[in-house]
């Protein structure tokens, strides 16, 4: 099956995104893209070779966004009992899904949601400075 351009340009936003946050590292365990902080996994990219849809998986604790999230064309709680965690499975590819910017929103919060405090405040010390990941020399 082969995967939407559109689709597939989003999940590279996304990726990059993730993995250009404090102590973000990229795995592949059980054949799917994860990024994790501190060994623990902050967001599910899946896979992107086509044999399932693309989407991402956050961890959305702030109530709005989470409900939010819920709403976007084929979206659902994640599997596996995360879902009762407040992990929410956001398909890319339906008309309506979600931007890469407010995607990249949502998985700065599940970072917050698993990152150790230290790392949190070296984001926000980022930030208030004005630089994104790339301009601060983090890996892309």
């Amino acid at each position: 099956m082969a995967v939407p351009p559109n689709a597939l340009k989003k999940w590279e936003k996304v990726r990059d995104c993730a993995l250009g946050l404090p102590g973000a590292a990229e795995e592949h365990p059980w054949g799917e893209t994860v990024a994790k902080v501190n060994k623990k996994v902050f967001v599910f990219l899946g896979v992107r070779d086509g044999s399932h849809p693309l989407g991402v998986t956050v961890k959305l604790t702030d109530e709005t966004a989470h409900a939010h999230a819920l709403t976007c064309p084929g979206a659902r709680p994640a599997g596996y009992g995360l879902g009762r965690a407040g992990w929410v499975a956001v398909p890319l590819e339906p008309k309506g899904a979600p931007a890469a910017g407010l995607l990249c929103d949502w998985v700065e919060e599940s970072y917050r949601a698993i990152a150790p405090k230290r790392l949190a405040a070296e984001l926000d010390a980022r930030r208030a400075g004005g630089r994104t990941g790339a301009e601060s020399g983090a890996a892309p």
